[in-house]
């Protein structure tokens, strides 16, 4: 082999490593282990249990864990992690693992340690199978392993339901128990094991298929308790012999609960309104319930989603009680919105709300039909989580960012969604969304993640470099595997593609400089001054921008793109406005950037109607408390697809960044942009906390005055972009702006500020 090969396959490792790395300083002791009967048949669970003597207890216990594909786990009888194990997808070979601290739940002398394992065994859109099931359990701290001493049973009392099975996009099945094959007193330390059997050693925990084991590097699931239906008082005591409906507060991710006094092999069904929602014969995942003799109690473990459970529970069977369990990703709703229009407020809340119920093992389109992380969602919904959520949320981007590099292929091109074990299409213009300024760009402007940036860049690079320019200066149609621009009408694809492009240039280009990556700015800067000057001649015909054989009305997404990327110069924004004034092509996707650019080109008060205009009936004539896939042609057939869509509540983020007008002008939000644009709002509030700190804005108008509250982290700078040329800040006047566009920048330092200024001086 010669040096220059050898010197290649270094770097290529160093390479891989970078974007793959995990805790180095821990090697698995515990095997891979499992029940001498499991054939790894889907939809297998097994229960695990190890009694261990502890003589010394250490200050903390970390216990690392994993399987394919999900455990719970008790100690002692007490529950210590309720759903654990993301989706298997690090990379397309490897598979994440749990740490989770059990010192609360450890004891002096015989300790019981009890884990029910979920194997999915099948592939999906989030979700490749490993094809075999167990469990590795490794805790040095009071020398705990995985091995031949735990007892381990095939739990036959999970059954495979016989019909309405979920779509071939879910990696989950429907979920049947029969209460005459089990129960779940085994997971208590007094239980009998006698059928219990020595569990099997099949290999190293890090052996093939499941791999290297990644740390798993979102939060365990948040468990919020098990909580009464909003209808408890009115549900039946007795089984009907159909649908009981029982209401949730809010679309949420739920495991139903029952406990009921019934002859033995009773069928109780279990599923939720959106287990096939519209009727689109694309199926959810739904439960049942096979009863034993006498008083029982029931949870079943697979989450499901929506803004109802229904039970069908046969006539004659006693109900004690209905109940479920909500769980979710672990963030807070630490942003807030408001202002003296109940629209926008509800449209706030509705988009909030959507937003979390797609967020789990990753950022969703829908928690339903699909729990596919596509990339044009999370492009979405990761800049809504910055003004919506705790900092926490941004633990899922980046693990989704390096997840979409680590399965780039070997030619460069990357595809979504991944994880997945059944799919494989580039979507071009979604792909260069991720990669550029709204995606990978807008996480580190929000995070200052540079680490992350570092891991990813080059995998940027070679998806940039798979595209090429013809002869004048613009892109050579690439159509991928699936050429989708929007599910909006007649979208103007090439346009589209050649904006996203540039808009990936400009990501790119910004994250080179953080790594003072100089060469690669100048690439990237020469290359878009070219093509800049290439888009406007080969796509402005004086009136708008089209493709030359494009038909019809010009494509309100495109003109929205060449703004917000700074490919159309001002002189155009008139014509744009004009286009966008009668274009309503977009759904729900790319409606966010088409109100972006009205509120860039200055037309805050069309941007505030349009906005209002194009999701009145999703917000107000909605039963639901999430935003549809679409927004329909009418009330009949609004929101067709899915009713909790993740890529449609974009309005959030305009009315956090441009409306109230805060975002980071520096990453990490150490230095603050605040520029309102209020329309005829009268007043306006919205607050969050960040990677800096919490900032706060309100802002009232009373007669011709502007009264602004402010608080920013103290660390950070703010500037502020206002009509004044004169401003009182905590009752001392200022004069001091520099004058920029229609705008005065005041700078000031983090604190409270009280600031005052006349309108329309």
């Amino acid at each position: 082999m010669s040096m220059k090969i050898k010197q290649l396959l270094v770097l290529f490792f160093l390479f891989l490593y970078a974007i793959t790395a995990r805790s180095a300083d821990f090697s698995w002791t515990g095997k891979r282990i499992t029940a001498e009967t499991c054939q790894n048949e889907s939809n297998t669970w097994m229960s695990f249990r190890r009694d261990v003597d502890i003589t010394r207890l250490p200050d903390k216990i970390i216990a690392r864990i994993a399987c394919d594909s999900k455990y719970w786990m008790w100690i002692n009888g007490e529950l210590v992690v309720f759903e654990g194990q993301l989706k298997r997808g690090p990379t397309p070979e490897d598979t994440y693992c749990d740490e989770v601290d059990i010192s609360p739940f450890v004891k002096k002398g015989k300790n019981t340690i009890a884990i029910l394992t979920w194997y999915f065994g099948k592939d999906g859109f989030s979700h490749k199978s490993s094809g075999q099931a167990g469990l590795a359990f490794d805790c040095p701290a009071i020398e705990l392993y995985s091995d031949e001493r735990w007892l381990v049973r095939l739990e036959d009392a999970f059954e495979k339901t016989n019909d309405e099975n979920p779509n071939y996009r879910l990696s989950e099945s429907n979920i049947r128990f029969n209460a005459n094959k089990g129960d779940f007193e085994w997971i208590v330390p007094q239980y009998e094991t006698k059928n219990f059997k020595a569990a099997i050693v099949i290999g190293e925990a890090e052996d093939y298929p499941w791999n290297r084991l990644f740390l798993r590097p979102i939060p365990l699931f948040k468990n919020y308790g098990i909580r009464k239906y909003e209808n408890d008082a009115s549900l039946p005591s007795e089984g009907t012999g159909d649908w009981i409906i029982c209401k949730l507060p809010y679309n949420c991710h739920v495991t139903p609960i029952l406990d009921v006094e019934a002859p033995k092999d009773a069928l109780i069904r279990i599923q939720t309104d959106n287990f096939d929602y519209m009727g689109l014969r694309v199926a959810s995942v739904r439960a049942e319930y096979l009863t034993k003799e006498g008083k029982q109690k029931y949870e079943s473990l697979g989450w499901m989603n929506g803004h109802i459970v229904k039970y069908f529970i046969p006539k004659g069977i006693k109900i004690n009680s209905l109940s479920y369990r909500e769980t979710g990703y672990n963030c807070d709703f630490s942003g807030s919105f408001k202002c003296d229009n109940l629209f926008y407020n509800k449209l706030w809340t509705m988009a909030q709300r959507t937003l979390y119920v797609t967020m789990r093992d990753t950022y969703m389109d829908c928690p339903d039909r699909e729990r596919a992380q596509w990339w044009g969602d999370v492009v979405n919904e990761s800049g809504e989580a910055f003004y919506a959520l705790s900092p926490d949320a941004a633990h899922i981007t980046k693990k989704g960012m390096l997840e979409l590099i680590n399965w780039q292929r070997k030619n460069g091109v990357i595809y979504s969604p991944v994880p997945e074990g059944n799919w494989s299409k580039e979507l071009p213009g979604q792909m260069l969304a991720s990669i550029g300024y709204y995606g990978f760009w807008n996480y580190y402007l929000n995070t200052g993640d540079k680490e992350t940036i570092a891991k990813v860049i080059d995998g940027v690079r070679r998806y940039l470099d798979v595209w090429k320019l013809d002869e004048n200066g613009i892109l050579i149609a690439r159509e991928g595997e699936w050429y989708w621009g929007d599910w909006g009408d007649r979208p103007d694809k090439q346009l589209l593609f050649n904006a996203w492009y540039f808009l990936a240039l400009k990501g790119y280009r910004n994250m080179a400089e953080v790594l003072d990556k100089k060469s690669d700015v100048k690439w990237a800067e020469d290359l878009m001054g070219r093509f800049k000057v290439a888009f406007n001649s080969n796509f402005w015909d004086g009136k708008g921008y089209r493709t030359s054989k494009y038909e019809g009305e010009y494509d309100d997404r495109g003109q929205a793109l060449a703004v917000v990327s700074g490919l159309a110069d001002e002189e155009k924004y008139k014509a744009i406005t004009r286009i966008l004034d009668s274009s309503f092509l977009a759904s729900p996707y790319m409606e966010k950037y088409v109100l972006e650019a009205l509120f860039v080109m200055g037309e805050d008060k069309k941007g505030l109607e349009r906005m209002k205009k194009r999701y009145y009936n999703m917000v107000l004539k909605s039963p639901f408390t999430t935003l549809y896939e679409n927004f329909g042609d009418d009330l009949n057939n609004l929101g067709f697809g899915t009713n909790n869509h993740a890529w449609s509540g974009g309005g959030l983020t305009v009315l956090a960044q441009y409306v109230c007008g805060i975002s980071p002008l520096e990453a990490a939000w150490k230095h603050i942009k605040i520029k309102p644009m209020m329309g005829d709002l009268v007043s306006i509030e919205t607050s969050n906390e960040t990677v800096a700190g919490r900032y706060f804005l309100s802002i009232k108008k009373a007669k011709k005055q502007i009264c602004m509250e402010l608080t920013v982290p103290l660390e950070s700078k703010v500037s502020l972009f206002l009509p004044s040329k004169e401003i009182a800040v905590n009752g001392t006047k200022y004069s001091s702006g520099v004058k920029k566009g229609k705008c005065y920048v005041y700078q000031l330092q983090g604190g409270k500020y009280i600031v005052k200024y006349n309108i329309n001086t």
